[in-house]
């Protein structure tokens, strides 16, 4: 037998250095999601802590608190910053959870609509398509979003608790205890107290979400360039739009999902949504929506503009397009 020939020596090598590439190509970009997704979510909760706290209190206990200022300023006065940043910790574990996840299944997501659109690539889903891959991966990370936020909620919620149970103290403790507590007296299932009215709240709100997000930034893309070289400050205001549009639309069912979490309760979603509007008006589901659009704009830009800018790099790095 012949030796090969120097060309088709190098074209053998050729092959074998593509190969590897084009079978790892799917798992390195899904890892750079979830890493990406990770940046976000911890971006998120630096900035919007203190205002997720005001909107917790605002929806659960309307009767102590009617308008966004009272509650921040008694928050404050009573227990400090620490007392707005109240739930920290499980509520960085729950954005870092639920981000890592969400963003990882968006971009499986993403892949399986543009299969079933027949797009060529990714990059030419519109924002309709994006809006479709985004409702399809809120379901996943409403699994891992459930029990992390309803420790954060029952956290940020302890003083207020404890007045309905006519007591002047309240015993301040940490994110372990309460999670020891809840597993004490409910067992596993008692994390996923709630879950229905999380996944009604995510995926409705996860469409609005990606799709405001993909929209804004396709109307934002100066002539001759790509949606990925709009900029921080495009960025900063397409995530925002995004954010803006899931709350407006999900408002009512995080409403439920808060009074369902922090009170205990074993009555349906909808059982509990009538209960609000028959005895407070369809007012009360609204109960916190303007300290939470206001920390949408800052909290979301950074959610997004630490995604976008993380994925860049590590997209750079692993030489990924």
């Amino acid at each position: 037998m012949s030796n090969p020939l120097p060309t088709e020596i190098h074209d053998l090598q050729e092959l074998r250095d593509h190969r590897k590439p084009s079978v790892y190509k799917h798992y390195i970009a899904a890892a750079i999601d979830l890493l990406a997704g990770t940046a976000g979510g911890a971006a998120n909760v630096a900035v919007g802590q203190p205002l997720d706290t005001v909107k917790v209190k605002m929806q659960t206990f309307p009767e102590i608190y009617p308008g966004s200022w009272t509650c921040f300023r008694k928050t404050l006065s009573q227990d400090g910053v620490r007392g707005l940043y109240a739930g920290t910790v499980p509520a960085l574990v729950a954005n870092i959870a639920e981000n890592s996840v969400l963003f990882c299944a968006y971009g499986v997501c993403q892949k399986a609509v543009q299969y079933a659109v027949q797009k060529q690539k990714v990059e030419d889903l519109n924002p309709l398509d994006n809006a479709t891959a985004g409702f399809l991966a809120a379901f996943f990370s409403s699994l891992t979003l459930c029990p992390t936020e309803l420790v954060k909620c029952k956290l940020q919620a302890l003083r207020e608790m404890a007045q309905l149970g006519g007591k002047t103290e309240y015993d301040k403790i940490g994110t372990w205890k309460m999670t020891k507590d809840i597993f004490r007296a409910e067992g596993l299932m008692g994390f996923f107290r709630g879950l229905t009215a999380t996944i009604a709240r995510e995926m409705p709100g996860y469409f609005c979400f990606f799709g405001g997000y993909e929209l804004s930034r396709t109307l934002l893309t100066p002539p001759g360039k790509t949606k990925e070289d709009i900029g921080v400050v495009r960025t900063i205001i397409s995530g925002g739009i995004g954010g803006t549009c899931l709350w407006v639309v999900i408002f009512p069912a995080d409403v439920v999902k808060s009074r369902i979490q922090i009170s205990g309760s074993r009555e349906s979603a909808i059982a509990v949504t009538k209960e609000i509007v028959r005895k407070e008006g369809w007012r009360a589901l609204y109960n916190g929506l303007g300290p939470t659009v206001i920390r949408t704009f800052p909290s979301t830009g950074a959610l997004f503009l630490a995604y976008e800018y993380t994925r860049k790099v590590l997209n750079s790095a692993a030489g990924i397009d």
